[in-house]
């Protein structure tokens, strides 16, 4: 009886272990879709009635659209994606929504220059983009066989722009009949692939191989110097063209992916180093940059000499004046920032619109995502998946922080989009591309702790 007994519990112990079936959650996708969209139309509604007393004309017709684009969406994910992170979508759409709202709200007040039905059209074009990364890439691993293929492609897209005229003093856009694109925002997914790519490919002698200089051991060149090499490209084409912005982002999204490679802090405390040593000769040689940085070291400058608030300070004026609660949707005065509020400066919209509680709201979207894109990649198995998540989770993270930080006088102002509020074409699209690849990712992430193999 006992050795029966035991010879039972010995086979129970060999088997192997039954897997956890992982709800795929698509009705609560769905539910928080249809309350973004709500909460949507609603602010759209409040700007209305702010406006005119009564509720605007192209109420049903936005929020049909904006419906419309997020169930192509959802159905897309639904189909091809079915264990994707269910949070990852209604974040876009509520972000994307909230966007479309605050620009409408800024063209009630510059007629001649209205701005949101062509910010519709990006949105359309990039919930289409997303619908078709989600249904054609059925395997994230795919990409990295192409990772010169897309470093190539990028440092072409980010010399493009030299061959054009500069644009409030950087050459960042090409602009053909009224047509404008910037190259750098689809840039930064490709050069994200191809880090992703390499790191994956070279971790362990990156890790371990090379000298130890002040306690820190360093990879040999041979690994290193393609990484490098491409890097600073990149960042050196961006220098010329006066985009430091990017430049930020590039910088540091490879430190960033290169700590996340090898584990080692130090990776860190150099870049934070080269970062501010950068930052310092940059800021002091380049004459746009230098303007930059003494508007952020003097805001209320132009006030005292007589000239009025500039920008810098009128974003400050308008967040103090949003106070926590806000002064309401469509009543706030953030027009009077100028021709960069709708895109550089919209976050300041929402800071005297919305006040601190709904900044602090959106900011927690932000972060939400940003954290949904860490936990796909660092629940994989395989090293670049991991690494892609990551990444582009840390290029919404540090756009984020350097816009939120250049408008609240944080840190000098750099010529960047708020991920989904602000207008531009080029960014909303590539936004919605970085969601689509997050979904991928999450999607085998989560279907490898279902018993299945990623397909």
């Amino acid at each position: 009886m006992t050795k029966a007994g035991t010879g039972t519990a010995v086979a129970a112990a060999d088997a192997p272990a039954r897997a956890v079936s992982l709800p795929r959650r698509r009705g609560i996708e769905l539910a928080l879709i249809v309350l973004a969209v709500l909460l949507s139309v609603y602010g759209y509604c409040a700007v209305g009635l702010a406006h005119t007393g009564s509720l605007p004309p192209g109420a049903v017709g936005y929020g049909a659209g904006l419906g419309v684009l997020a169930l192509f969406a959802h159905l897309a994910v639904r189909l091809r994606a079915p264990y994707a992170d269910p949070l990852l979508l209604p974040i876009g759409v509520l972000l994307n929504g909230l966007g479309l709202v605050l620009i409408y709200r800024l063209d009630l007040e510059t007629p001649h220059d209205r701005a949101a039905p062509a910010q519709l059209v990006w949105s359309a074009l990039g919930v289409a983009l997303f619908t078709v990364v989600v249904a054609a890439l059925r395997d994230h691993r795919v990409l990295q066989r192409y990772s010169y293929v897309c470093v190539a492609a990028a440092l072409a897209l980010l010399t493009l722009p030299i061959l054009f005229p500069a644009v409030n003093g950087a050459r960042i856009w090409i602009r053909i009949a009224g047509f404008s694109i910037q190259p750098g925002e689809f840039a930064k997914v490709l050069l994200a692939v191809f880090f992703a790519a390499y790191l994956a490919a070279n971790r362990n002698a990156l890790a371990y191989a090379g000298r130890r200089v002040w306690g820190m051991q360093l990879p040999t060149g041979r690994v290193l110097g393609p990484i490098l090499t491409v890097w600073l490209l990149s960042v050196g084409v961006l220098v010329l063209e006066r985009d430091l912005g990017t430049s930020l982002l590039f910088f540091g999204l490879f430190v960033v992916l290169l700590y996340v490679a090898t584990g080692r802090t130090g990776w860190i405390a150099v870049g934070l180093l080269l970062a501010a040593l950068g930052a310092i000769a940059v800021g002091r040689l380049e004459p746009h940059v230098h303007a930059r940085v003494e508007d952020w070291l003097h805001p209320f400058a132009s006030i005292e000499a007589g000239q009025g608030p500039n920008q810098l300070a009128q974003s400050l004026f308008a967040f103090a004046a949003g106070g926590v609660l806000g002064t309401g949707l469509g009543l706030g005065h953030s027009v009077l920032i100028g021709f960069a509020a709708k895109s550089d400066f919209i976050l300041a919209t929402a800071g005297e619109e919305l006040g601190l509680a709904g900044l602090s709201a959106l900011f927690l979207l932000y972060a939400l995502l940003v954290e949904r894109g860490y936990r796909a990649g660092l629940s994989l198995r395989e090293p670049f998946g991991r690494l892609l998540a990551v990444g582009l989770a840390s290029i919404i993270a540090l756009q984020v922080f350097v816009i939120a930080g250049g408008v609240t006088g944080l840190i000098p102002l750099t010529g960047m989009a708020m991920p989904f509020l602000a207008q531009g074409g080029s960014s909303v699209v590539t936004n919605w591309a970085i969601v689509a690849l997050l979904i991928r990712v999450s999607h085998c992430a989560r279907r490898q702790y279902d018993g299945q193999v990623a397909p």
